[in-house]
């Protein structure tokens, strides 16, 4: 059975990728099973730098907050801004520290390099895809509101918009107020059911319709990024009025509710990036999967459809994805995997990486499905064998050590 698993395999580089592939994906995505591995962002990084050069995928984005990662695509198209710069304050999540991840800086590195002197059209961009949100909370939805707010001042006449500026500052009030991080585990913190929040979703709503009702002046009188960032500014403060919302409720469905809002905020980001041209995605093998996902929070067994499921359910074939499967992670007490496991079975191939192609080694099973694998580190997420031909692929990295 090795023989046939070891044919199932081949050397991580795009053509390997592509190779698993019917046609070029508008979105290819790339997962991870735990966060703050440098090892596997240098894969990515490998693996996407090749893309960009050999298959023409102009957008990176990754499981960062969509809204400071307009921050690091200003740096690597135009140069705006020092690299250092850029990483304190282009990521989010610094709890797996995005920014001070080498592998990252790295990333950002080597896309302005590849941009400078080149034209728009051949330029390779950045987003992030999250909301801004942390595992503690959610940020306020001022910086997402006025922004749009100020676009559409700008465009449109005066008399169309519900509100001004003030108004909207009067409501939204301190932002320590929806940045309780108290609120996460105590819905009686929440803001997000005051009159005030429940007056700014129907306002942030009326704000977005207008960028439908006047789209043809809009798009005559903006630059293409402009318009797409106004987008992006409607789509990030309605998803955050509506987490802030869930946050507040009490009944037994709110964490499902919350983990629901933030995977429709990540496909809404995806597919935008998707009209923009082909993409590759990074984030976690959760965010990413077609099938539905599942966790345990505060005692509870939570599911939902991910970013990927949503993803996938329109674009079909124009959306990919690939797992990456671990070895070990021994400086986190996960060693070598059972022989009856996926990352078992894959471990004892002679290489230290692979690209797997998921439908030959399910030939290779004979339809035999592995045994799951537990992990004794609640940060690493192995793969689920009976997921595993819903996958178009799997990355495997035989051990991840420390950087």
């Amino acid at each position: 059975m090795t023989a046939a698993i070891n044919d199932a395999a081949q050397v991580v580089d795009a053509a390997a990728v592509m190779g698993l592939l019917p046609t070029r994906p508008r979105l290819l995505a790339l997962g991870e099973p735990t966060h703050g591995e440098d090892l596997l962002l240098e894969v990515r990084n490998d693996v996407f730098r090749q893309l960009v050069e050999e298959a023409g995928y102009r957008t990176i984005t990754i499981e960062s907050d969509c809204m400071r990662g307009l921050v690091v695509d200003d740096y690597v198209t135009s140069g705006a801004g020092t690299l250092d710069e850029v990483m304190q304050r282009g990521f989010s999540h610094p709890e797996i520290g995005l920014g001070t991840s080498a592998a990252n800086r790295e990333l950002v590195r080597w896309m302005r390099a590849y941009n400078d002197g080149r034209p728009e059209s051949e330029r390779v961009r950045f987003a992030g895809f999250d909301g801004p949100l942390e595992i503690s909370g959610a940020e306020s939805p001022r910086d997402a509101l006025t922004a749009l707010h100020a676009y559409l001042t700008a465009r449109v006449d005066s008399g169309l918009l519900p509100c001004t500026a003030e108004t909207l500052d009067l409501l939204l009030g301190a932002d320590e107020r929806w940045t309780d991080p108290a609120a996460m585990t105590d819905p009686s913190r929440s803001v997000g059911r005051t009159p005030e929040a429940t007056r700014l979703r129907l306002l942030a709503g009326d704000l977005v319709a207008l960028l439908d009702t006047q789209l043809p002046h809009l798009v005559a009188v903006s630059s293409p990024d402009d318009w797409d960032r106004a987008r992006m500014y409607g789509r990030t403060a309605t998803g955050l009025l509506r987490y802030h919302f869930w946050l507040a409720d009490t009944s037994p469905g709110r964490l499902a509710q919350l983990l629901g809002v933030r995977a429709s905020m990540m496909a809404a980001n995806l597919l935008a990036a998707a009209e923009r041209g082909p993409a590759l995605v990074y984030a976690h093998n959760g965010h990413l999967q077609r099938n539905r996902s599942g966790m345990e929070m505060s005692g509870l067994p939570l599911q939902w459809w991910s970013a990927g499921a949503i993803v996938g359910a329109q674009l079909g074939e124009e959306y990919a994805f690939l797992a990456t499967a671990l070895g070990t992670i021994r400086h986190r007490g996960v060693d070598t995997p059972p022989p009856d496991t996926v990352e078992g079975l894959l471990y004892a191939l002679p290489e230290d990486r692979y690209v797997v192609d998921t439908r030959r080694l399910d030939a290779a099973l004979g339809g035999a499905t592995p045994v799951p694998r537990v992990s004794p580190w609640f940060g690493y997420a192995p793969l689920d064998p009976a997921h595993m031909t819903g996958h178009d692929g799997i990355v495997f990295v035989k051990d991840a050590l420390p950087r």
